[in-house]
């Protein structure tokens, strides 16, 4: 899956508060998992929700955030993309990620502004690089990935028409992420198309990787207050900094 190339941006990092209450979405998967655990261990309470929550379904998320109450929501869900090139793509396989991805990101969204969150609360939609540079062997997934960030932006929007104070941010990982079903399945698409293993591949393309924990450290530091005000789009790279697109 393409990338934008690494440059020379300002780290905007900041870690200097951990939220009392967190809700992750997609707790199941590695990189919710990761972000479960480093909340955790910072000290929040964390309600992880997995596959026994269907997050597409509005009933469910709204109980999910009355359970939970959280200063954070973590949005990390998502259907895995099958990977093969458009033309031996259906369209069931093609819009896996709008009907799944997207639609929770937009049931997540909809109901934080619904109930309201309390202000100074963060929504933290886990995108991916696809987003960026585009992914020709894994059908509408990049495009469902950017329309996540574009979803951030919109909720923004509402969120500051209403002076609600919630702060809605797309997390977007800066390469493909390392040890996760996804990652491990482009680099084995994308490498067959060079000629290379998985491991080849990704350490051709991306000699630091980009990991799980490396995800979470930037969802703690967006939960901290990170980032430039009013950006609703960060890249998080390898060392797990952000940095603007």
């Amino acid at each position: 899956m393409s990338t934008t190339p690494a440059h020379t941006a300002p780290d905007t990092t900041d870690t200097r508060t951990t939220p009392g209450s967190a809700l992750v979405i997609g707790a199941a998967g590695s990189i919710g998992r990761a972000a479960a655990d480093a909340l955790g261990a910072a000290g929040a309470r964390v309600l992880a929700a997995g596959r026994e929550r269907d997050a597409t379904d509005p009933a469910q998320v709204a109980a999910l955030l009355a359970e939970a109450d959280p200063d954070l929501v973590v949005v990390a869900a998502g259907a895995r993309p099958r990977m093969a090139p458009v033309a031996a793509q259906d369209w069931e396989s093609f819009s896996a990620a709008w009907n799944v991805d997207v639609r929770i990101a937009y049931e997540v969204g909809r109901a934080v502004l619904a109930r309201p969150l309390r202000p100074g609360s963060t929504v933290v939609i886990v995108s991916s690089g696809a987003a960026l540079g585009g992914s020709p062997l894994s059908g509408g997934y990049a495009g469902a990935k950017r329309m996540q960030m574009f979803l951030a932006g919109y909720l923004q929007g509402a969120a500051d028409a209403r002076a609600s104070g919630i702060r809605f941010v797309a997390l977007v990982p800066g390469q493909l992420v390392a040890g996760t079903p996804i990652g491990e399945a482009a680099a084995a698409a994308y490498g067959a198309q060079d000629g290379q293993s998985p491991a080849d591949y990704l350490a051709a393309h991306y000699p630091v990787p980009l990991d799980p924990p490396a995800v979470a450290r930037g969802i703690l530091a967006l939960a901290g207050g990170a980032g430039p005000a009013g950006a609703t789009a960060l890249i998080v790279t390898a060392e797990g900094r952000l940095r603007p697109l």
